[in-house]
């Protein structure tokens, strides 16, 4: 009898072939090999395409996605078929061979406490030019530090039930930067998650990759995002306005008049 996988990975693809040996590699040493492994890909024209066809594993791939990222993300979903979803991207892997068993068991265990979960995170390892830093310091959960921006949620080391996108719905296509914050801000009005202080995944920050234009762009995007959700926790919403027009003065000076 076929039964579906616990876990839906979700990889989006762009001309990948550079960075996504490593994140293969961190799936197929995972201990928990319950999960299917769903491409996104854009129309990559080098050998992104012949790595994944290479690569033995329970797979599919959707391909020439285009639209942007959070259409390519909303496709994975879609297309999965298993219980939780996680997003890795083709530039991330997973930080350890124990990632998706330890994010089972704190599923399981709360399953069997009758607190079932609708999602699951925890924390990352952020990789610049070939070194690992060491991971931040993990702030309590609570829905005022989501709204105050004190707690932040990594995409790559979140976990999320597919019933629960059915719930609150999927990332909103109409944003470039802070598709996931608008979607964490959804869930946890409904639903609080469980936080495992750990690291569960490895980020590439590609050194100069963003401009401070675009970064400018993403902190102003951000702040609209989290405007639509300040009547939730208003006293949260005017901590992380100090906290935006802080940085929003350090994006300026840093960018001159190229951000002006």
């Amino acid at each position: 009898m076929h039964t579906e996988p616990t876990f839906s990975i979700v990889t989006c693809t762009w001309n990948s072939a550079a960075t996504l040996a490593d994140t293969l590699a961190s799936l197929q040493s995972q201990t928990c090999q319950d999960y299917e492994h769903i491409f996104v890909d854009g129309g990559s024209t080098d050998a992104t395409l012949a790595l994944i066809a290479a690569y033995p594993a329970n797979k599919r791939v959707l391909r020439d996605i285009k639209g942007g990222i959070s259409r390519a993300m909303n496709q994975g979903i879609a297309a999965a078929r298993g219980d939780i979803v996680a997003h890795l991207h083709s530039d991330d892997y997973y930080a350890g061979p124990e990632v998706l068993a330890i994010v089972k068991h704190a599923f399981d265990e709360a399953c069997l406490a009758g607190k079932p979960l609708d999602w699951v995170y925890g924390n990352i390892l952020i990789r610049k030019d070939g070194e690992l830093a060491p991971p931040y310091a993990m702030p309590a959960y609570s829905y005022r530090a989501l709204v105050s921006g004190r707690s932040a949620i990594a995409h790559p080391a979140a976990f999320v039930r597919r019933a629960a996108f059915e719930r609150v719905g999927l990332f909103d296509e109409t944003l470039r930067y802070a598709m996931d914050i608008d979607l964490w801000l959804r869930l946890g009005a409904t639903a609080q998650p469980a936080m495992i202080d750990r690291p569960l995944a490895v980020f590439r920050d590609h050194a100069g990759s963003v401009s401070s234009a675009n970064r400018l762009q993403a902190r102003q995007e951000e702040f609209r995002v989290r405007r639509r959700y300040m009547h939730k926790a208003p006293l949260a919403f005017g901590i992380y306005c100090l906290r935006y027009l802080k940085r929003l003065r350090a994006l300026r000076v840093q960018g001159g008049s190229a951000v002006g």
